[in-house]
């Protein structure tokens, strides 16, 4: 291999993870020449368009996958979270890096939490999973949609004269403004999205080079993390927009998961929690998207 290609949506927060990818397989593999290519997704053209409407998870993939599958580069890295459950024909995931925080943040305009805005005002989020249990706990809140990249999103806390906004804490740490948080939100209240703070890289199927490269960099915890996860999200069908939360952690060869679903309609909420060997975290995943399915009568 002469050179890797390492293909990659242009925001600020994108660029990080494929640097931070390109350090990582540098570090391993101090000879390896790479480049960094930037895609512009569907998602990145209409930045204000409801994600729903452009056809939910994908939006921020697919053109990077048309690339690796047309050999324009070698390897993609994608905050995982944006990737749907079942992948192109082709394509593999091929490694993961350790995880980042998995939990959600409030950053607020004055320093109030959730909780000292008493339940009123005016909090800014892109996403259901976050609406629908916001609410299910502060129903008095209102909740005002916004879209676009981090740096995008803080700005939006004054230019929408918002009381604050509700998004990972993975992206700002890895930015280094993890000063802006002024409340991680805890799995009781707030259950993350699966694979959230997870940086997948993902590969042609048949390339058994590059396959053997960035399996080298692989975090194996995270790895079984993310293979319940991703099981839980295609079992219980979580590639629409639907308010679905499940995170997995691992310790000593045990998972210990909690997951989310809830039903706006109804305004009731379903809950479920796991543990289970991380050797058989595809198939449990998928048991407990069955569980959490049965009690909300799916």
């Amino acid at each position: 291999m002469t050179k890797l290609r390492i293909g990659t949506r242009g925001s600020r927060l994108a660029l990080f993870q494929a640097r931070l990818v390109e350090t990582e397989l540098r570090t391993a593999f101090p000879s390896l020449k790479t480049e960094i290519k930037e895609i512009k997704t569907l998602g990145d053209i209409n930045p204000k368009e409801d994600i729903s409407r452009m056809g939910g998870k994908g939006v921020f993939v697919k053109e990077i996958e048309q690339s690796l599958l047309s050999d324009e580069i070698d390897i993609a890295v994608h905050s995982m979270k944006d990737m749907p459950s079942v992948l192109p024909d082709g394509l593999v995931i091929g490694s993961v890096l350790k995880r980042e925080d998995p939990r959600d943040v409030f950053v607020s305009a004055d320093g109030r939490t959730l909780e000292q805005l008493q339940g009123e005002g005016r909090v800014g989020t892109g996403s259901i999973r976050r609406k629908a249990q916001l609410l299910f706990w502060f129903p008095e809140l209102e909740v005002v949609p916004i879209r676009g990249n981090v740096d995008t999103r803080l700005r939006k806390i004054f230019s929408e004269d918002l009381d604050g906004i509700v998004l990972a804490a993975a992206g700002l740490n890895r930015l280094g403004l993890s000063e802006r948080i002024t409340q991680h939100l805890s799995q009781d209240h707030m259950v993350p999205a699966p694979c959230q703070g997870i940086i997948a890289i993902e590969c042609r199927k048949d390339d058994k080079e590059t396959r053997n490269l960035i399996s080298a960099i692989t975090h194996p915890d995270t790895e079984t993390a993310a293979t319940f996860e991703r099981s839980f999200l295609e079992t219980f069908g979580g590639d629409c927009q639907i308010p679905l939360g499940c995170c997995a952690q691992v310790h000593l060869g045990r998972i210990s998961a909690d997951s989310v679903f809830v039903d706006m309609e109804k305004k009731a909420i379903f809950r479920s929690a796991w543990k289970c060997d991380a050797e058989k975290a595809s198939a449990e995943g998928s048991l407990m998207a069955k569980d959490l399915m049965k009690q909300a009568g799916l």
